[in-house]
């Protein structure tokens, strides 16, 4: 799914506002990140040279605060996500999909085949291989299933495209996506993932 992993969660990361809610410890520090993310991308901005970031979160860090993100900004087609990191940007996600708004929003997505397998909400593993450079990421979709039903990658490149569309940031999947708060590279290891602007 193509807003998946760095880039199926980078709209978690970019948009999530606390809303008033006080954050469990490990959303805090995420948030914290993206503040000092954010203020060195408004310097960067501004014509000024920005402060170097780097930075490393544990995939339970990030999973917390995807959990947390969900609650406080809710993504269209999208019920949760988790992610599992592991070395040479390799990610596996296991997201829980509203695969009955999906066709509703752009009818024809899911193959008449899936359709008993892929209807409601259902979760779905899907592994990546992510690569950004020069400001941008990409990937490509190593293997999904539902439950042991092997998904084609050209099905979840489309369900990717259907609901990145109807985020509010309106991501077109179709091309490599800008990375968030002036991010040079993002990069995993064994169950974390940094990077720096």
């Amino acid at each position: 799914m193509r807003i998946i992993i760095l880039f199926l969660i980078l709209p978690y990361l970019a948009g999530a506002q606390p809303g008033g809610q006080t954050p469990p410890p490990a959303a805090a520090k995420v948030l914290d990140l993206f503040n000092k993310l954010n203020s060195a991308a408004n310097t960067q901005r501004s014509g000024q040279k920005p402060p170097k970031i780097s930075f490393s979160l544990t995939e339970s860090e990030l999973n917390q605060y995807l959990a947390f993100s969900q609650k406080v900004t809710p993504r269209p087609g999208l019920e949760s996500m988790q992610v599992k990191f592991f070395p040479q940007n390799y990610i596996s996600t296991y997201t829980v999909i509203n695969f009955d708004a999906v066709e509703k929003w752009k009818p024809g997505t899911i193959p008449t085949l899936l359709k008993p397998v892929l209807s409601g909400k259902k979760a779905i593993w899907v592994d990546i291989r992510a690569n950004t450079q020069n400001r941008t990421g990409a990937f490509s979709i190593e293997k999904a299933y539902f439950q042991n039903v092997r998904i084609p990658a050209m099905v979840i490149e489309k369900v990717i495209q259907v609901i990145a569309s109807r985020q509010p940031e309106h991501y077109d999947t179709s091309k490599p996506v800008v990375l968030p708060f002036g991010l040079e590279r993002i990069w995993t290891n064994t169950q974390q993932v940094g990077g720096n602007n």
